[in-house]
């Protein structure tokens, strides 16, 4: 391994960094790294970090090289080994250490992987964090010296605490758990099966190739197993994880799709009625639906632009008691810690069925409903996606449209809304419609998607 400055600026991220391996991320590019991040951290005054790393491939060559240019940058490091993000997560809070690394893809392609930085308390790096990042990275005006490792086995401290928040009641429930043959394949039947409930797993041998379905619950064709495994069971829930296990998908005993604002929904529905907080972030691809159901409940809704980076350090800066967004992220604030966990998430669901007589279309029962698509990628390039989202604005503009520009484009009308913006994740540009009828949501659908293509 050695320092190298061949390193493409793409990869430096909206909220992490990421790339392919190993054309865009292999040994020399993580010990680089490492040495950047030790030597940022001894220059702030800190003095250990913890490491982890998922399952991918890939994860143990760079996992080396990152820990070396960290030693050598005179860092001490705890190394948590194989974990979920979540599990890092919380073993920089119980720890109290608030640097960090995670070694993960996320949900993105196998080929791929990449690191989640965190310098201090409060989340992952990103925007303007990771671009002051790149700069340091490039600079190589590295620190020397010799810190040392040790290890650390959190999974069972981390287990302890997730159950020590979840209260199941007398209803028993049969639970199909699908890893996606992700990170959570070490972990879930062993925390699951703690539960009293009947237990199904399916993908849970871990197997980073992801041979059966890829590891992105937000994308419906990929529970298509988890739909009949739940049918074929008479289950009462289907539960999937993505990669890195940050991530929860829900299918309803019908073996139907449950989108992530529906998710939200019935949190709120079980959070907002008994707390003082009322609170609530979602991000700009939820339903409108869910806006007004907080409201409905007396709680103030708060829009945040997409990105976990974004949402999980706004639900604890806004002070909300809960929040998500549409790509399977949540964050509870009321007995939990405030970070993603998709194992929990899967948890608090069970808990309020396990709770209550009704099943989960029942409990959404009153929603109002709007007619929406699900999120549409469109391939593009890096450099040319936020030319489209500009000439979009522009578009949204010459209509007199009423624009929110937190996050790409959002156009709200009075019976449906319309959204495009640019990934942070990869080389896409993407897009959300809904309407009171199908037909507003399509008519929304081919304006804007004839305007997209135009300029891409």
């Amino acid at each position: 391994m050695k320092l190298t400055s061949n390193i493409n600026p793409h990869i430096f991220r909206e909220y992490d960094i990421r790339g392919k391996y190993p054309s865009e991320i292999n040994e020399d590019i993580a010990y680089t790294i490492g040495r950047a991040f030790g030597t940022h951290l001894i220059r702030n005054h800190q003095k250990r970090c913890i490491i982890g790393k998922d399952n991918r491939l890939s994860g143990p060559v760079l996992h080396d090289a990152l820990v070396q240019g960290i030693l050598e940058s005179g860092v001490d490091i705890i190394d948590l080994g194989t974990v979920t993000t979540p599990m890092y997560y919380f073993a920089c809070i119980d720890q109290k250490i608030e640097p960090g690394i995670m070694i993960t893809a996320s949900h993105n392609p196998k080929d791929e992987n990449g690191f989640k930085i965190a310098f201090q308390a409060g989340g992952n790096a990103y925007g303007e964090a990771i671009q002051q990042f790149y700069q340091e990275v490039i600079a190589q005006q590295f620190t020397n010296g010799r810190g040392t490792l040790s290890r650390l086995d959190i999974k069972e401290r981390y287990f302890e605490f997730l159950l020590s928040s979840i209260h199941m009641g007398s209803n028993s429930l049969k639970v199909v758990v699908d890893c996606g043959n992700g990170t959570t394949s070490y972990f879930a039947k062993d925390l699951f099966s703690r539960l009293p409930i009947t237990l199904e797993m399916i993908c849970s041998e871990s197997d980073p190739t992801f041979p059966i379905h890829h590891p992105d619950p937000s994308v419906e064709e990929n529970l298509q197993l988890l739909k009949e495994t739940v049918i074929k069971t008479n289950a009462d829930i289907g539960i999937a994880f993505d990669g890195d296990g940050d991530r929860v998908g829900v299918v309803t005993h019908e073996g139907n799709y449950l989108s992530m604002d529906q998710y939200m929904i019935l949190m709120v529905r079980s959070i907002l009625p008994t707390s003082e907080n009322k609170r609530v972030l979602y991000d700009v691809k939820c339903s409108k639906s869910l806006v007004e159901e907080i409201e409905k409940l007396q709680g103030t809704a708060l829009c945040s632009r997409t990105g976990n980076s974004y949402t999980r350090k706004n639900t604890a800066l806004w002070n909300c008691v809960f929040g998500g967004e549409y790509s399977g992220h949540v964050y509870f604030r009321d007995r939990f810690l405030g970070f993603d966990s998709g194992m929990y998430a899967g948890l608090r669901i069970l808990e309020l069925l396990s709770r209550e007589s009704k099943s989960i279309p029942e409990l959404l029962e009153g929603v109002n409903h709007y007619y929406a698509t699900a999120e549409i990628k469109i391939p593009s390039t890096d450099d040319k996606k936020f030319q489209v989202i500009a000439k979009v604005k522009e578009y949204a503009s010459q209509k007199n449209y009423p624009i929110n520009d937190i996050d790409g484009v959002r156009i709200d009308l009075e019976d449906g809304w319309a959204l495009v913006r640019c990934s942070n994740t990869g080389p896409n540009i993407t897009a959300r419609f809904e309407g009171k009828t199908e037909q507003i949501r399509d008519q929304l659908k081919e304006e804007f998607l004839t305007v997209i293509e135009q300029y891409n």
